[in-house]
């Protein structure tokens, strides 16, 4: 049996809006990642077209969400690291800069992809947004195949993320994911 504690003090979790922001992202992120697959394979249609949008607002608002969370981040210390070796706290340390990384790249090059082949992001059908490069089929390629690799990549960093969770809970037991659980200060 772990003899670590466990959290108890509001100090050693996260605030409720870095909790609120974490998990709306993360219900986010997981929707327009569905999302994406799904539409990907339908042959055109209203449908498609339809999810295409749908898939482009999530991921305008993925960007400013991030933004947010990022802004929110930089001026609110977050809890102390729990003890670990340094090996560990490292790859926490490295994975999350990863996904905050892709939490921009991704959506940036979404919209680059969708400007390049011609396809004007309109925000939710009423916010026209520019776009930043020109149209350009050859690059429409390129940009939806890194948009594709990032977001694969994103995948990958979310499953060490949880899995790294998950360990800290059933054979650490050290409190880790209780700093993130919403209602549980």
């Amino acid at each position: 049996m772990n003899s670590r504690p466990s959290l108890q003090t509001p100090a050693s979790r996260y605030n409720g809006l870095a909790i609120f922001l974490h998990w709306l992202l993360a219900l986010a992120i997981v929707g327009a990642f569905c999302m994406g697959l799904y539409m990907s394979d339908l042959p055109l249609s209203p449908t498609r077209l339809k999810l295409y949008n749908w898939h482009k607002w999530a991921g305008v608002t993925i960007l400013a969400l991030s933004a947010l969370r990022l802004l929110w981040r930089l001026a609110n210390k977050p809890p102390a690291d729990l003890p670990m070796p340094a090996w560990q706290a490292r790859a926490a340390h490295l994975v999350h800069g990863l996904l905050y990384l892709s939490f921009f790249a991704i959506p940036l090059s979404g919209w680059a992809y969708s400007s390049a082949a011609g396809f004007p992001i309109v925000w939710f059908g009423v916010l026209p947004l520019p776009d930043f490069v020109p149209v350009d089929k050859a690059l429409a390629h390129q940009l939806k195949e890194l948009h594709e690799l990032l977001a694969w990549g994103l995948a990958l960093l979310v499953g060490a993320h949880v899995a790294a969770a998950v360990k800290h809970q059933l054979i650490d037991k050290d409190g880790l994911l209780q700093r993130m659980l919403p209602g549980r200060g």
